[in-house]
């Protein structure tokens, strides 16, 4: 599985880098903060709603501490995306939130 820390996300934002970022949370916990760029599928629904998704993209997958996040991108890997786990999620996260 590959890998990212958030800071290493967030430098590739500030250095203008096309991210697609998903956060697998549930609604309540995005309710509270969310990376602003990032696309909210909770992972319970991640299978279900794979037509949002390009298999020519990459995905990074975040959620509170890497656990979920770990699980969206075993999945869609198994299913022939391009993810990568955000290891430490948005406890780790210290950029913009909406």
């Amino acid at each position: 599985m590959k890998l990212i820390t958030a800071k290493d996300l967030e430098k590739k934002i500030k250095a203008g880098e096309k991210v697609n970022i998903i956060d697998v949370r549930e609604a309540d916990e995005v309710a509270k903060n969310k990376i602003i760029e990032a696309k909210h599928i909770p992972l319970g629904e991640i299978t279900n709603r794979l037509n949002e998704l390009d298999k020519n993209e990459h995905y990074y997958m975040v959620c509170t501490k890497g656990a979920r996040s770990g699980s969206a991108t075993d999945q869609l890997m198994q299913m022939g995306y391009n993810a990568t786990n955000v290891v430490d999620g948005m406890l780790g996260w210290e950029g913009d939130v909406k």
